[in-house]
């Protein structure tokens, strides 16, 4: 990456003013500001959370879980409508054109 030098930060600047105005830039700052403060204390939280766990399961080895026994399932039955013959196969589905499209709006 290369090194920012004090010519391009105040390039940045003046960029960053023309675009959002003198008025806005506190606003976002103070927003981004906010918008760190949470991230960092969330990732905080998980990383705490990960250590409670990794304490809490290392102290618990003698906890077994309980297995549950296999469930047995019967397929299901298959009917032959024509079996006996008198029965004839569905006709194809007609396939109708849209009523409207968006084009049409």
């Amino acid at each position: 990456m290369p090194n920012l030098g004090p010519t391009e930060i105040i390039l940045i600047i003046f960029v960053l003013v023309l675009l959002f105005g003198a008025k806005k830039l506190p606003e976002l700052a103070r927003g981004s500001g906010r918008a760190l403060r949470i991230f960092k204390s969330e990732t905080k939280g998980l990383m705490d959370d990960d250590d409670a766990d990794a304490t809490r399961t290392s102290g618990s080895t003698s906890t077994q879980a309980q297995i549950a026994p296999p469930v047995t399932v019967a397929p299901p039955q298959v009917v032959d409508p024509t079996v006996d013959g008198t029965t004839a196969p569905p006709a194809p589905a007609q396939i109708l054109p849209p009523t409207h499209t968006e084009r049409d709006r």
